[in-house]
């Protein structure tokens, strides 16, 4: 695999080594022991798969500490546009965020480790979204962040009118009304 750094340290694209024949592809998704080695020392104790269709956004999602969750998202049919904002308040980058197209043609993976906001935007007609975290789901623990704060200012590549969003995020608030004191070291 090929580690490729963005603008925020420690979130990083993870490329496979892709082995392709007249059948067709095979490539190692993940290897614990290779991720540690390039990656970061994480142990995934969870995988979870979405479907959605096009205009969908998910997110900006985190989870409080104890339960906060690194992740480990890739998308196995269709495109997203998936998002990472730094939630860390005193990190250099608070506030700022890193935006990956992830497409079942170009496999790439995003590590998010924990201290981030996550979401994506369904580019395709539809899209199956798969991701490992570290931690388990906690509810009790769960937040997160409006898609459209104008402080972080993402650009979903989807006009505004044809956003999808469920009930829950359509509640969510900006990021400047968000506690975030939990993640201060």
């Amino acid at each position: 695999m090929q580690v490729i750094k963005t603008a925020i340290d420690d979130v990083l694209i993870i490329e496979p080594h892709i082995f392709g024949d007249h059948r067709g592809y095979f490539f190692e998704s993940f290897s614990q022991r290779d991720f540690h080695r390039l990656v970061a020392p994480v142990t995934f104790v969870q995988d979870n798969e979405s479907m959605s269709s096009y205009g969908v956004v998910r997110g900006l999602h985190f989870q409080r500490p104890p339960y906060s969750q690194s992740k480990l998202v890739r998308v196995v049919q269709g495109k997203v546009l998936d998002v990472a904002v730094d939630i860390r308040p005193s990190s250099p980058t608070f506030g700022k965020h890193v935006a990956v197209e992830l497409s079942h043609e170009n496999h790439r993976q995003l590590f998010i480790p924990q201290g981030f906001a996550h979401g994506f935007a369904v580019l395709s007609e539809t899209a199956i979204f798969q991701y490992k975290c570290d931690n388990f789901y906690a509810p009790s623990h769960e937040d997160a962040i409006a898609w459209n704060d104008p402080d972080i200012n993402i650009d979903w590549l989807i006009p505004s009118d044809k956003i999808v969003l469920s009930p829950k995020d359509a509640l969510n608030r900006p990021l400047a009304q968000v506690d975030l004191s939990c993640f201060l070291p």
